[in-house]
Protein backbone atom coordinates (compact mmCIF):
# COMPACT_ATOMS: atom_id res chain seq x y z
CA UNK A 1 0.00 0.00 0.00
CA UNK A 2 1.46 3.38 -0.83
CA UNK A 3 2.33 5.43 2.15
CA UNK A 4 -0.78 8.02 3.83
CA UNK A 5 -0.75 11.44 2.71
CA UNK A 6 0.39 13.67 5.29
CA UNK A 7 -1.19 16.41 6.86
CA UNK A 8 0.40 20.10 6.94
CA UNK A 9 -0.81 22.05 9.32
CA UNK A 10 -0.53 25.99 10.48
CA UNK A 11 -1.96 27.89 13.41
CA UNK A 12 -4.18 30.04 12.76
CA UNK A 13 -3.88 33.66 14.20
CA UNK A 14 -3.54 37.42 13.76
CA UNK A 15 -2.11 40.19 16.51
CA UNK A 16 -5.21 40.83 17.99
CA UNK A 17 -8.09 39.36 20.25
CA UNK A 18 -10.87 37.02 19.15
CA UNK A 19 -9.84 36.65 15.40
CA UNK A 20 -11.74 34.52 14.23
CA UNK A 21 -13.76 34.12 17.11
CA UNK A 22 -15.24 37.66 18.20
CA UNK A 23 -16.20 38.44 21.71
CA UNK A 24 -14.64 35.18 22.92
CA UNK A 25 -11.57 37.10 25.18
CA UNK A 26 -14.51 37.71 27.63
CA UNK A 27 -14.11 34.11 28.45
CA UNK A 28 -11.99 33.57 32.01
CA UNK A 29 -9.91 30.73 30.34
CA UNK A 30 -8.94 32.82 27.00
CA UNK A 31 -5.85 34.81 26.74
CA UNK A 32 -6.47 36.26 23.10
CA UNK A 33 -5.81 40.00 24.51
CA UNK A 34 -2.38 39.58 25.94
CA UNK A 35 -1.62 40.09 21.76
CA UNK A 36 0.25 43.16 22.84
CA UNK A 37 3.29 41.09 25.24
CA UNK A 38 5.99 39.74 23.42
CA UNK A 39 6.19 36.45 25.47
CA UNK A 40 2.34 35.78 24.42
CA UNK A 41 4.00 34.77 21.02
CA UNK A 42 7.34 33.44 22.25
CA UNK A 43 5.20 30.94 23.94
CA UNK A 44 3.07 30.31 21.68
CA UNK A 45 6.05 29.53 19.50
CA UNK A 46 7.61 27.46 21.65
CA UNK A 47 4.36 25.42 22.34
CA UNK A 48 3.79 24.35 18.65
CA UNK A 49 7.17 23.52 18.10
CA UNK A 50 7.37 20.96 20.60
CA UNK A 51 4.08 19.30 19.00
CA UNK A 52 5.52 19.54 15.26
CA UNK A 53 3.49 22.49 13.64
CA UNK A 54 4.63 23.65 9.95
CA UNK A 55 4.03 27.28 10.78
CA UNK A 56 2.30 29.62 12.20
CA UNK A 57 0.02 31.74 9.91
CA UNK A 58 -0.44 35.36 11.04
CA UNK A 59 -3.39 37.31 9.44
CA UNK A 60 -3.67 40.61 8.97
CA UNK A 61 -5.45 44.07 8.16
CA UNK A 62 -4.85 47.82 7.65
CA UNK A 63 -8.10 49.30 8.48
CA UNK A 64 -11.10 48.58 11.26
CA UNK A 65 -14.20 46.33 10.03
CA UNK A 66 -17.22 49.96 9.53
CA UNK A 67 -19.04 48.25 6.50
CA UNK A 68 -21.75 47.31 9.37
CA UNK A 69 -24.11 50.07 9.81
CA UNK A 70 -21.34 52.66 8.50
CA UNK A 71 -19.65 52.37 12.02
CA UNK A 72 -16.40 51.17 13.31
CA UNK A 73 -18.44 50.85 17.14
CA UNK A 74 -18.94 47.50 16.25
CA UNK A 75 -15.64 46.62 15.87
CA UNK A 76 -13.96 49.20 18.75
CA UNK A 77 -16.78 47.50 21.57
CA UNK A 78 -16.45 43.81 20.54
CA UNK A 79 -12.93 44.19 19.78
CA UNK A 80 -13.53 42.19 15.92
CA UNK A 81 -10.10 42.40 14.83
CA UNK A 82 -9.83 45.71 16.25
CA UNK A 83 -7.02 46.87 17.59
CA UNK A 84 -4.65 44.78 15.49
CA UNK A 85 -0.88 45.25 15.79
CA UNK A 86 1.62 44.82 12.84
CA UNK A 87 2.69 40.99 12.48
CA UNK A 88 6.69 40.97 10.98
CA UNK A 89 7.83 42.41 13.63
CA UNK A 90 7.26 39.64 16.28
CA UNK A 91 8.81 37.08 14.28
CA UNK A 92 11.91 37.58 15.13
CA UNK A 93 11.48 36.61 18.77
CA UNK A 94 9.42 33.50 18.32
CA UNK A 95 12.20 32.50 15.68
CA UNK A 96 15.09 33.32 18.79
CA UNK A 97 13.52 30.66 20.86
CA UNK A 98 12.34 27.71 18.46
CA UNK A 99 14.70 26.52 15.40
CA UNK A 100 12.01 24.47 13.12
CA UNK A 101 8.62 26.06 13.26
CA UNK A 102 8.09 28.32 9.79
CA UNK A 103 6.01 31.79 9.88
CA UNK A 104 3.89 32.64 7.05
CA UNK A 105 3.19 36.64 7.52
CA UNK A 106 0.43 38.57 5.86
CA UNK A 107 1.56 41.64 4.07
CA UNK A 108 -0.07 43.60 1.70
CA UNK A 109 1.25 44.84 -2.02
CA UNK A 110 -1.60 47.95 -1.97
CA UNK A 111 -0.18 50.44 -0.09
CA UNK A 112 3.62 49.99 0.43
CA UNK A 113 6.87 49.79 -2.67
CA UNK A 114 8.19 46.40 -3.42
CA UNK A 115 11.75 47.88 -2.65
CA UNK A 116 11.16 48.51 1.14
CA UNK A 117 9.04 45.00 1.72
CA UNK A 118 11.58 43.35 -0.12
CA UNK A 119 14.04 45.07 2.47
CA UNK A 120 11.97 43.61 5.40
CA UNK A 121 10.96 40.52 4.36
CA UNK A 122 14.74 39.39 3.91
CA UNK A 123 15.58 40.68 7.12
CA UNK A 124 12.95 38.57 8.64
CA UNK A 125 13.97 35.34 6.21
CA UNK A 126 17.69 36.38 7.72
CA UNK A 127 17.19 36.77 11.39
CA UNK A 128 14.45 33.27 10.97
CA UNK A 129 16.99 31.11 9.13
CA UNK A 130 15.06 31.02 6.78
CA UNK A 131 11.70 30.15 8.03
CA UNK A 132 9.52 32.60 6.43
CA UNK A 133 6.46 32.18 4.45
CA UNK A 134 5.26 35.53 3.09
CA UNK A 135 1.00 35.54 2.02
CA UNK A 136 0.40 37.75 -0.66
CA UNK A 137 -2.74 39.87 0.10
CA UNK A 138 -3.97 43.06 -1.29
CA UNK A 139 -6.36 45.35 1.14
CA UNK A 140 -9.80 45.54 0.75
CA UNK A 141 -11.09 47.71 3.08
CA UNK A 142 -12.05 51.62 2.86
CA UNK A 143 -10.98 52.97 6.02
CA UNK A 144 -7.46 51.33 5.38
CA UNK A 145 -7.27 53.73 2.07
CA UNK A 146 -8.51 56.54 4.09
CA UNK A 147 -6.26 56.58 6.18
CA UNK A 148 -3.46 55.68 3.70
CA UNK A 149 -4.34 58.89 1.56
CA UNK A 150 -6.35 57.68 -1.04
CA UNK A 151 -10.33 58.66 -1.94
CA UNK A 152 -11.45 55.61 -2.77
CA UNK A 153 -10.49 52.05 -1.48
CA UNK A 154 -7.61 50.81 -4.08
CA UNK A 155 -8.52 47.59 -3.49
CA UNK A 156 -12.22 48.17 -4.92
CA UNK A 157 -10.71 49.47 -8.42
CA UNK A 158 -7.61 46.66 -8.17
CA UNK A 159 -8.20 44.18 -5.50
CA UNK A 160 -9.52 40.55 -5.38
CA UNK A 161 -12.71 40.51 -2.75
CA UNK A 162 -11.58 39.45 0.74
CA UNK A 163 -9.88 35.82 0.72
CA UNK A 164 -12.24 34.51 2.89
CA UNK A 165 -15.48 34.88 0.66
CA UNK A 166 -14.45 34.50 -2.44
CA UNK A 167 -15.74 31.23 -2.08
CA UNK A 168 -18.94 31.98 -1.27
CA UNK A 169 -19.88 34.88 -3.23
CA UNK A 170 -19.37 35.76 -7.28
CA UNK A 171 -19.36 38.75 -9.11
CA UNK A 172 -22.58 40.06 -10.55
CA UNK A 173 -21.17 42.45 -12.82
CA UNK A 174 -18.62 43.10 -15.93
CA UNK A 175 -17.43 45.79 -13.97
CA UNK A 176 -16.60 43.31 -11.14
CA UNK A 177 -14.70 41.07 -13.46
CA UNK A 178 -12.69 43.85 -14.81
CA UNK A 179 -11.42 44.68 -11.42
CA UNK A 180 -10.17 41.31 -10.80
CA UNK A 181 -8.00 41.18 -13.66
CA UNK A 182 -6.45 44.51 -12.69
CA UNK A 183 -5.58 43.28 -9.60
CA UNK A 184 -3.88 40.32 -11.04
CA UNK A 185 -1.99 42.46 -13.71
CA UNK A 186 -0.80 44.75 -11.22
CA UNK A 187 -0.10 41.80 -8.28
CA UNK A 188 1.89 40.07 -10.72
CA UNK A 189 3.65 42.79 -11.71
CA UNK A 190 4.65 44.18 -8.03
CA UNK A 191 4.98 40.07 -7.29
CA UNK A 192 7.65 40.12 -10.41
CA UNK A 193 9.64 43.27 -9.03
CA UNK A 194 10.33 41.43 -5.72
CA UNK A 195 11.46 38.23 -7.82
CA UNK A 196 13.66 40.62 -9.42
CA UNK A 197 15.25 42.05 -6.06
CA UNK A 198 15.36 38.50 -3.98
CA UNK A 199 16.67 36.59 -7.02
CA UNK A 200 18.29 38.75 -9.55
CA UNK A 201 19.73 41.69 -8.01
CA UNK A 202 22.50 39.29 -6.29
CA UNK A 203 24.66 36.39 -7.59
CA UNK A 204 24.80 33.93 -4.69
CA UNK A 205 28.35 33.95 -4.15
CA UNK A 206 28.31 37.70 -3.81
CA UNK A 207 29.44 37.63 -0.49
CA UNK A 208 32.96 36.50 -0.11
CA UNK A 209 33.95 38.28 3.15
CA UNK A 210 37.88 38.20 2.23
CA UNK A 211 39.14 39.48 5.36
CA UNK A 212 43.30 39.14 3.49
CA UNK A 213 41.98 41.52 0.84
CA UNK A 214 39.27 43.37 2.58
CA UNK A 215 36.61 42.56 0.09
CA UNK A 216 33.48 42.03 1.77
CA UNK A 217 30.83 41.41 -1.73
CA UNK A 218 32.65 41.44 -4.97
CA UNK A 219 30.90 44.56 -6.69
CA UNK A 220 30.64 42.83 -10.00
CA UNK A 221 28.14 40.30 -8.51
CA UNK A 222 25.56 42.89 -7.42
CA UNK A 223 23.52 44.43 -10.38
CA UNK A 224 20.35 46.53 -10.33
CA UNK A 225 17.59 45.27 -12.15
CA UNK A 226 16.34 48.52 -13.38
CA UNK A 227 13.11 47.83 -13.36
CA UNK A 228 9.98 50.30 -15.19
CA UNK A 229 6.46 49.97 -15.69
CA UNK A 230 3.11 51.48 -15.51
CA UNK A 231 2.74 50.78 -11.60
CA UNK A 232 6.63 50.39 -10.25
CA UNK A 233 9.79 51.76 -10.98
CA UNK A 234 12.90 50.34 -9.13
CA UNK A 235 16.20 50.62 -10.03
CA UNK A 236 17.89 48.71 -7.28
CA UNK A 237 19.64 46.91 -6.88
CA UNK A 238 18.48 45.05 -3.97
CA UNK A 239 19.70 46.77 -0.25
CA UNK A 240 19.98 43.21 1.39
CA UNK A 241 22.33 40.29 0.81
CA UNK A 242 20.84 37.03 -0.03
CA UNK A 243 18.54 35.46 2.56
CA UNK A 244 18.35 31.71 3.22
CA UNK A 245 15.21 31.11 1.21
CA UNK A 246 15.95 34.68 -0.84
CA UNK A 247 12.09 34.20 -1.98
CA UNK A 248 10.34 33.43 1.04
CA UNK A 249 7.70 30.79 0.62
CA UNK A 250 4.81 32.18 -1.04
CA UNK A 251 1.53 31.43 0.52
CA UNK A 252 -1.92 33.06 -1.21
CA UNK A 253 -5.57 32.46 -1.41
CA UNK A 254 -7.22 33.49 -4.33
CA UNK A 255 -10.69 31.72 -5.67
CA UNK A 256 -11.84 34.89 -8.16
CA UNK A 257 -11.12 33.75 -11.76
CA UNK A 258 -8.17 36.21 -11.40
CA UNK A 259 -7.05 34.65 -8.44
CA UNK A 260 -6.60 31.17 -9.80
CA UNK A 261 -4.31 32.70 -12.05
CA UNK A 262 -2.22 34.22 -10.09
CA UNK A 263 -2.01 31.54 -7.34
CA UNK A 264 -1.56 28.28 -9.96
CA UNK A 265 1.59 30.69 -11.38
CA UNK A 266 2.95 32.01 -8.02
CA UNK A 267 1.86 30.05 -4.70
CA UNK A 268 3.41 27.40 -3.12
CA UNK A 269 0.35 27.11 -0.55
CA UNK A 270 -3.09 27.85 -1.02
CA UNK A 271 -5.69 28.65 1.66
CA UNK A 272 -9.37 28.21 1.48
CA UNK A 273 -11.97 29.12 3.54
CA UNK A 274 -15.47 27.73 3.31
CA UNK A 275 -18.14 25.36 5.38
CA UNK A 276 -18.03 22.85 2.86
CA UNK A 277 -15.26 20.71 1.27
CA UNK A 278 -18.50 20.80 -1.99
CA UNK A 279 -17.78 24.58 -2.42
CA UNK A 280 -13.95 24.44 -2.20
CA UNK A 281 -13.31 20.71 -4.76
CA UNK A 282 -13.82 22.77 -8.33
CA UNK A 283 -11.96 25.39 -6.65
CA UNK A 284 -8.87 23.58 -6.41
CA UNK A 285 -8.88 21.22 -8.74
CA UNK A 286 -9.27 24.41 -11.52
CA UNK A 287 -6.05 26.08 -9.45
CA UNK A 288 -3.87 22.86 -9.70
CA UNK A 289 -4.84 22.31 -13.59
CA UNK A 290 -3.97 26.52 -14.38
CA UNK A 291 -0.94 25.25 -12.51
CA UNK A 292 -0.13 22.30 -15.12
CA UNK A 293 -1.49 23.76 -18.10
CA UNK A 294 -0.91 27.65 -18.45
CA UNK A 295 2.66 28.02 -16.15
CA UNK A 296 4.23 24.15 -16.37
CA UNK A 297 4.07 23.24 -12.61
CA UNK A 298 3.51 19.80 -10.73
CA UNK A 299 -0.03 20.11 -9.61
CA UNK A 300 0.87 18.21 -6.14
CA UNK A 301 3.51 21.06 -5.77
CA UNK A 302 0.55 23.47 -4.52
CA UNK A 303 -0.24 22.78 -1.24
CA UNK A 304 -3.87 23.57 -0.23
CA UNK A 305 -4.51 24.30 3.63
CA UNK A 306 -8.75 24.50 4.88
CA UNK A 307 -9.94 26.89 7.40
CA UNK A 308 -10.89 24.68 10.12
CA UNK A 309 -12.02 25.69 14.08
CA UNK A 310 -11.53 21.84 16.42
CA UNK A 311 -13.78 21.84 19.52
CA UNK A 312 -12.46 18.90 20.85
CA UNK A 313 -14.01 16.73 24.01
CA UNK A 314 -12.64 13.35 25.13
CA UNK A 315 -16.29 12.76 24.97
CA UNK A 316 -19.22 14.00 21.78
CA UNK A 317 -20.68 15.24 25.24
CA UNK A 318 -17.72 17.11 26.72
CA UNK A 319 -17.16 18.84 23.24
CA UNK A 320 -20.40 19.82 22.82
CA UNK A 321 -21.04 21.52 26.48
CA UNK A 322 -17.53 23.85 25.22
CA UNK A 323 -19.26 24.65 22.22
CA UNK A 324 -22.16 25.57 24.10
CA UNK A 325 -19.93 27.41 26.48
CA UNK A 326 -18.00 29.54 23.89
CA UNK A 327 -21.34 30.27 22.38
CA UNK A 328 -22.44 32.61 25.65
CA UNK A 329 -19.31 34.51 25.15
CA UNK A 330 -19.44 34.64 21.43
CA UNK A 331 -20.36 38.53 19.96
CA UNK A 332 -22.95 38.53 17.41
CA UNK A 333 -21.98 42.13 16.96
CA UNK A 334 -18.27 41.84 16.20
CA UNK A 335 -19.13 38.61 14.02
CA UNK A 336 -22.05 40.65 11.71
CA UNK A 337 -18.56 43.92 11.74
CA UNK A 338 -16.04 41.12 10.51
CA UNK A 339 -18.82 39.58 7.90
CA UNK A 340 -19.77 42.86 6.61
CA UNK A 341 -16.63 43.94 6.11
CA UNK A 342 -15.27 41.02 4.10
CA UNK A 343 -18.04 40.66 1.79
CA UNK A 344 -18.35 44.54 1.63
CA UNK A 345 -22.04 43.87 2.21
CA UNK A 346 -24.26 45.88 4.83
CA UNK A 347 -26.68 43.96 6.98
CA UNK A 348 -27.34 46.97 8.91
CA UNK A 349 -29.59 47.70 6.52
CA UNK A 350 -32.03 45.14 6.66
CA UNK A 351 -34.00 44.07 9.74
CA UNK A 352 -34.46 42.11 12.36
CA UNK A 353 -36.48 39.22 11.37
CA UNK A 354 -35.88 39.94 7.73
CA UNK A 355 -35.04 36.75 5.22
CA UNK A 356 -31.85 37.62 3.44
CA UNK A 357 -32.70 35.14 0.27
CA UNK A 358 -35.86 37.25 -0.45
CA UNK A 359 -34.25 40.64 -0.96
CA UNK A 360 -33.37 42.56 -3.44
CA UNK A 361 -29.68 42.84 -3.62
CA UNK A 362 -28.36 39.81 -5.57
CA UNK A 363 -25.04 40.14 -3.63
CA UNK A 364 -26.90 39.48 -0.40
CA UNK A 365 -29.12 36.53 -1.48
CA UNK A 366 -26.38 34.91 -3.60
CA UNK A 367 -23.96 34.75 -0.43
CA UNK A 368 -26.51 33.96 2.52
CA UNK A 369 -27.65 30.94 0.25
CA UNK A 370 -24.06 29.83 -0.21
CA UNK A 371 -24.39 28.92 3.46
CA UNK A 372 -27.90 28.13 3.19
CA UNK A 373 -27.47 24.95 0.93
CA UNK A 374 -24.68 23.41 3.73
CA UNK A 375 -26.57 24.44 6.33
CA UNK A 376 -30.38 22.51 5.46
CA UNK A 377 -31.50 22.39 9.12
CA UNK A 378 -31.82 26.32 9.59
CA UNK A 379 -35.77 27.19 7.58
CA UNK A 380 -34.66 31.28 8.05
CA UNK A 381 -31.67 33.30 7.03
CA UNK A 382 -31.48 36.60 9.12
CA UNK A 383 -28.62 38.81 9.35
CA UNK A 384 -28.55 37.73 12.98
CA UNK A 385 -28.39 33.70 11.84
CA UNK A 386 -25.32 34.74 9.69
CA UNK A 387 -23.73 36.22 12.81
CA UNK A 388 -24.56 33.10 14.62
CA UNK A 389 -22.94 31.00 11.60
CA UNK A 390 -19.46 33.07 11.57
CA UNK A 391 -19.16 33.87 15.12
CA UNK A 392 -17.22 31.10 15.94
CA UNK A 393 -14.42 30.25 13.25
CA UNK A 394 -15.13 32.71 10.76
CA UNK A 395 -16.33 31.21 7.43
CA UNK A 396 -14.47 27.64 7.88
CA UNK A 397 -16.01 25.01 9.37
CA UNK A 398 -15.99 23.93 13.93
CA UNK A 399 -15.44 20.38 13.62
CA UNK A 400 -16.87 19.56 17.03
CA UNK A 401 -16.25 16.19 18.87
CA UNK A 402 -14.04 13.90 20.16
CA UNK A 403 -10.70 13.09 18.30
CA UNK A 404 -11.93 10.43 16.47
CA UNK A 405 -14.89 12.51 14.72
CA UNK A 406 -12.97 15.43 14.03
CA UNK A 407 -10.03 13.12 12.38
CA UNK A 408 -12.62 11.73 10.56
CA UNK A 409 -13.45 15.11 9.43
CA UNK A 410 -10.64 15.82 8.40
CA UNK A 411 -9.90 13.20 6.16
CA UNK A 412 -13.42 13.97 4.55
CA UNK A 413 -11.68 17.14 3.11
CA UNK A 414 -9.30 16.07 2.11
CA UNK A 415 -10.48 13.34 0.33
CA UNK A 416 -13.65 15.22 -0.88
CA UNK A 417 -12.17 18.63 -1.25
CA UNK A 418 -8.31 17.52 -2.03
CA UNK A 419 -6.65 19.55 0.25
CA UNK A 420 -3.40 18.78 1.75
CA UNK A 421 -3.77 20.32 5.40
CA UNK A 422 -5.34 23.02 7.78
CA UNK A 423 -5.28 26.10 8.69
CA UNK A 424 -6.26 26.09 12.51
CA UNK A 425 -7.95 28.69 14.27
CA UNK A 426 -9.09 28.89 17.75
CA UNK A 427 -12.38 29.55 20.05
CA UNK A 428 -9.92 30.15 22.85
CA UNK A 429 -6.22 31.31 23.07
CA UNK A 430 -4.00 28.81 23.10
CA UNK A 431 -6.05 26.70 24.79
CA UNK A 432 -8.18 24.96 21.69
CA UNK A 433 -4.17 24.65 20.58
CA UNK A 434 -3.08 22.64 23.48
CA UNK A 435 -6.43 20.38 23.28
CA UNK A 436 -5.47 19.92 19.49
CA UNK A 437 -2.10 18.91 20.71
CA UNK A 438 -3.26 16.62 23.27
CA UNK A 439 -6.39 15.03 21.68
CA UNK A 440 -6.23 15.66 17.80
CA UNK A 441 -2.34 14.96 17.36
CA UNK A 442 -2.04 11.59 18.68
CA UNK A 443 -4.64 10.23 16.92
CA UNK A 444 -3.73 11.52 13.55
CA UNK A 445 -0.64 10.47 14.44
CA UNK A 446 -1.94 7.03 14.85
CA UNK A 447 -3.63 6.86 11.30
CA UNK A 448 -0.47 7.96 9.70
CA UNK A 449 -1.44 11.33 9.03
CA UNK A 450 1.26 13.51 10.55
CA UNK A 451 4.93 13.57 11.47
CA UNK A 452 6.19 12.54 14.42
CA UNK A 453 9.31 14.78 14.07
CA UNK A 454 10.11 18.02 11.56
CA UNK A 455 11.73 16.48 8.34
CA UNK A 456 14.52 18.67 8.70
CA UNK A 457 15.14 19.33 12.07
CA UNK A 458 16.51 23.65 12.44
CA UNK A 459 15.96 23.71 8.29
CA UNK A 460 14.17 26.90 6.19
CA UNK A 461 10.39 26.67 6.03
CA UNK A 462 10.68 25.74 2.75
CA UNK A 463 12.83 22.30 2.76
CA UNK A 464 10.20 21.10 6.02
CA UNK A 465 7.11 22.56 3.83
CA UNK A 466 8.90 20.18 0.78
CA UNK A 467 10.06 17.64 3.10
CA UNK A 468 13.16 17.96 0.30
CA UNK A 469 16.87 18.70 1.88
CA UNK A 470 18.64 21.80 0.40
CA UNK A 471 15.09 23.03 -1.38
CA UNK A 472 15.75 26.88 0.25
CA UNK A 473 14.36 28.16 -3.06
CA UNK A 474 11.20 27.58 -4.84
CA UNK A 475 11.46 24.63 -6.64
CA UNK A 476 12.81 24.59 -10.33
CA UNK A 477 9.30 24.59 -11.86
CA UNK A 478 8.40 27.95 -10.31
CA UNK A 479 8.39 30.95 -12.05
CA UNK A 480 10.68 32.66 -9.38
CA UNK A 481 13.85 30.19 -10.29
CA UNK A 482 14.28 31.47 -13.93
CA UNK A 483 15.10 34.55 -11.43
CA UNK A 484 17.96 32.85 -9.77
CA UNK A 485 20.81 34.07 -9.99
CA UNK A 486 23.51 31.55 -9.88
CA UNK A 487 27.21 31.24 -8.23
CA UNK A 488 29.49 31.23 -10.74
CA UNK A 489 27.45 32.71 -13.68
CA UNK A 490 28.47 35.89 -15.52
CA UNK A 491 25.90 38.60 -15.35
CA UNK A 492 26.12 39.16 -19.19
CA UNK A 493 24.98 35.21 -19.05
CA UNK A 494 22.20 35.63 -16.57
CA UNK A 495 19.32 37.65 -17.81
CA UNK A 496 16.74 39.31 -15.97
CA UNK A 497 13.66 38.21 -16.50
CA UNK A 498 10.98 41.17 -17.64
Amino acid sequence: MAPKEQFILNAFVEMCSGHQSPGLWRHPDDHSHEFGNVQHWVELAKLLEEAKFHGIFIADVLGGYDVYNGSLEPAIISGAQWPVNEPLVVISAMAAATKSIGFGVTCSTTYEQPYHLARRLSTVDHLSNGRLGWNIVTSYLDSAAKNMGFKEQLAVRLSFRHWAFVLLTSYSTMNDMLKQKSTQYRASKYVKVMYKLFESSWRDDAVVLDRSKGVYTVPDRVREINHQGKYFSVPGPHICQPSPQRTPLILQAGASKAGKAFAAQNAEAIFVSAHAPEVCKKNIAEMRDLAKTEFGRDPRSIKVLALVTPILGRTEEEAQAKLADYRKYASLEGALALFCGWTGIDLGKYGDDEELRQVESNAVRSTVEGYARFSPGTSKWTKHTVAEHVSIGGNGPIFVGTPVQVANSFQIWHDEAGVDGFNIAYALFPQSFKDVIELLLPELRARGLFWDEYALPGGTYRENFYQKKGQTGPLDEHVASTYRWKAGVDAKDHSIPN
